[in-house]
């Protein structure tokens, strides 16, 4: 496909970035890449890849924003209070990049409906605060050999890794046990979460996401990267 002198200028720092260039944002322009959870951590994913020109970015949430969320969900604006959250982050990647197909999907993504949802794309962004819905997205993805990252924050840390049992990597068992409940984690809405923080983990999301996609560098498959907010210090750990 050929770029319009518009998306040519708009992708003119892709372009011409050395490892990227126009093979990379044509494989962006085809990717249709689903952004699960349109809260802390999907905000800052979503934004990123409406504006790097994903080509079908899906975006599910069954949520609607509430004032609280204001305090780190980007994407979302006090006038939204009470839409739901997928419209309301669709509304926003349209707004900031029009030639991306948006695709606002309001419905619970739960054993029932994660398959046939995630069938529609290449490769998922799993944003969600939920440890059973993580677990059913790990477990579509990996019967559909489609790539997961995924990312957790709470307090002032941060992490996040890509899950991917087919292209090698360990599966979502290996770093969650299936007999880890939501009660055995810390809960943002008990414990708090520094608002930038949300936007460090979601951005690197983003980040290795279009590496994914490009096919550049080295991705976090069987590696965690883990940020201490705190200390302002990076560290990872295999699994």
């Amino acid at each position: 496909m050929a770029f319009s002198a518009q998306e040519s200028r708009r992708y003119a720092r892709h372009l011409v970035l050395k490892g990227m260039g126009g093979g990379g944002q044509q494989a962006l322009a085809q990717a249709k890449v689903l952004v699960i959870g349109a809260g802390g951590l999907g905000s800052p994913g979503i934004a990123y890849l409406a504006a790097a020109g994903v080509g079908t970015l899906g975006i599910a949430d069954n949520d609607a924003v509430a004032v609280s969320n204001l305090q780190r969900q980007i994407v979302h604006s006090t006038a939204g209070i009470g839409l739901n959250k997928a419209q309301s982050a669709a509304g926003f990647a349209t707004a900031l990049n029009p030639h991306v197909a948006v695709i606002a999907h309001t419905a619970r993504v739960d054993a029932d409906t994660a398959k046939a949802l995630i069938a529609e794309y290449h490769l998922v962004l799993d944003g969600s605060d939920s440890l059973a819905t993580r677990r059913v997205v790990a477990a579509a993805c990996a019967a559909l050999a489609k790539p997961l990252v995924a990312g957790a924050v709470t307090m002032f840390d941060g992490q996040l890794t890509i899950f991917a049992p087919h292209l090698g990597g360990p599966r979502f068992e290996a770093l969650y046990p299936p007999e880890a409940e939501d009660g055995d984690l810390p809960s943002c809405e008990a414990n708090g979460v520094l608002g930038p923080l949300t936007g460090v983990i979601g951005t690197l999301m983003a980040m290795e996401a279009i590496k994914l996609i490009c096919a550049i560098g080295e991705p976090l498959i069987g590696r965690v990267l883990v940020y201490n907010g705190k200390a302002a210090r990076f560290s990872e750990f295999n699994y």
